[in-house]
């Protein structure tokens, strides 16, 4: 198993590449992760939140 770095991609990306970034980092399907993070949207709490400060923290691979 190779442990990556969490960055965010430039491709295969939808909105930020949060999702995609953390589906390659732990190893994970992104449509998997993707999934997960709608459904989650359904729950009430700070989810979108959560998502804009990991847009924020997250490097974009390349910089």
């Amino acid at each position: 198993m190779t442990t990556t770095t969490l960055t965010r991609p430039e491709n295969g990306r939808m909105i930020a590449g949060v999702c995609a970034g953390l589906a390659e980092r732990f190893g994970w399907n992104v449509g998997t992760v993707r999934l997960l993070f709608l459904l989650s949207c359904l729950l009430p709490g700070p989810q979108f939140v959560i998502y804009l400060v990991l847009w924020v923290l997250i490097p974009r691979r390349g910089w």
